[in-house]
């Protein structure tokens, strides 16, 4: 495109412009560069990765899209130095120059290494590897799953150690991939095969050794989940002792080999043999030690004196009997004449209630008598005076109670007097 001076551009004209002649170079249409993660933002709706790359003197706006995001086995975070391959580009809206990444890796440290790292800290801040949660491995187990592959070393280490030190136990196999494609959902499967099962006191989980690459199925967020939430504990034996996955910290027990892991799952035969040759001495010791006090304490008792003559005991026990008769006689009379100068204290108590209640009952009679004589209207008729009735027999009280030619009965002391109202006056 070519430009006179009166040439006049849009914005927009002018960005296109510059990104054809970005994209035009084949250098930056694929680049490396190195710098250090910052404003990290993860879209999690789109998938896609959007973030800034700076070193000491510059900083680029970069992004990666969700079908390049998903393939990285790292989480990329601030503070990151990491190497970006990509494309250079001109975003035309904002004018903004773009470096649109398709790989990233860590710089400096495997990616791998790198997601272990984030696995094993994201799994540490949910508790995973508490001790609390982790259950003890049971000390006479007469069953052991074991899981991993039937056809490595592995196995029959871990078959030798407990054919030798245990053989009453039985080991149950469940055979499992244990690297490559398919080894996390195995190992998985068989951990919900016992777990569902419930058909051994303890698992032992684990490989022999081999690079990071080798052992990552035993790294597996997913796998990490089932060991937690199995009921039954398990022992992880993955590696050399030198070898660390994240199965080994969140295992109720890490091995450093799967023989080592075989020898912590079972007892000794011998030394449970040794032990309980101990215990059998202890215990005959100490019964010939009873034995013996017993013995001693039997002749003791046939040499009493009770034993040598028998009587005595019977006139001991006589003489004790006429001792207890007659001291209950004596405590029957005491208590007989207790009671009878109870009985006497209650008689006479009674005696002088009952005259105390005579008298003031006597002095109440004539006191309500003589009340009763001072009302009775007779009392009042034997000092001379009478009582006049009408021929109803009602009491006059006034003049107004009769009238002339009325009949009238009079009440004196010795009778009553009939009489005729002939007339009537008033005070």
């Amino acid at each position: 495109m070519n430009f006179s001076d009166n040439t006049v551009l849009s914005i927009k004209a002018l960005n296109d412009f510059v990104k054809r002649i970005v994209e035009g170079s084949s250098y930056l249409t694929s680049v490396n560069i190195r710098g250090e993660i910052s404003n990290f933002t993860n879209h999690y709706k789109s998938g896609h990765l959007y973030f800034s790359l700076k070193d000491e003197e510059a900083q680029v706006r970069c992004v990666m899209f969700s079908s390049y995001a998903v393939k990285l086995a790292f989480k990329p975070q601030d503070g990151m130095k990491v190497t970006a391959h990509g494309r250079a580009s001109l975003f035309v809206r904002d004018g903004q120059f773009i470096f649109y990444v398709d790989k990233l890796e860590a710089d400096g440290i495997g990616d791998l290494y790198l997601k272990y790292e984030q696995t094993k800290q994201k799994l540490a801040q949910k508790g995973f590897f508490d001790p609390a949660h982790k259950k003890p491995i049971p000390k006479y187990p007469r069953s052991i799953g074991v899981i991993t592959s039937e056809t490595g070393a592995a196995i029959q280490d871990i078959k030798n150690v407990i054919s030798r030190r245990y053989p009453i136990a039985q080991m149950i196999l469940y055979p499992s991939l244990v690297q490559g494609k398919g080894a996390e959902e195995d190992l998985c499967r068989g951990i919900d095969y016992f777990s569902l099962n419930r058909c051994a006191d303890v698992i032992i989980i684990g490989r022999g050794g081999g690079s990071i690459e080798d052992l990552w199925s035993f790294n597996s967020e997913i796998l990490a989940q089932r060991i937690y939430n199995c009921p039954i504990p398990v022992i992880s034996a993955v590696g050399h002792e030198t070898d660390f996955t994240i199965c080994d910290f969140v295992s109720d027990l890490r091995a450093p080999t799967p023989s080592a892991a075989a020898e912590l799952a079972v007892p000794s035969a011998d030394d449970l043999k040794r032990q309980l040759g101990n215990v059998v001495k202890k215990m005959e010791n100490s019964l010939n030690l009873s034995i013996s006090a017993r013995r001693l304490k039997v002749e003791r008792c046939a040499k009493h004196r009770l034993l040598q003559s028998p009587i005595n005991l019977v006139e001991d026990k006589r003489i004790h009997t006429e001792y207890l008769r007659e001291k209950l006689y004596l405590t029957m009379q005491q208590a007989i004449a207790k009671r009878q100068n109870s009985l006497s204290s209650i008689e006479l108590s009674l005696n002088n209630d009952m005259r105390f209640v005579y008298e003031r009952s006597k002095t109440s009679y004539v006191r309500l008598t003589a009340k009763l004589e001072v009302l009775n209207p007779m009392s009042v008729i034997s000092r001379g005076y009478s009582a006049v009735f009408d021929g109803d027999g009602a009491l006059v009280k006034s003049v107004a109670d009769i009238s002339v030619g009325d009949k009238l009965n009079l009440n004196v002391s010795d009778g009553i007097i009939v009489a005729e109202a002939l007339e009537t006056k008033e005070k």
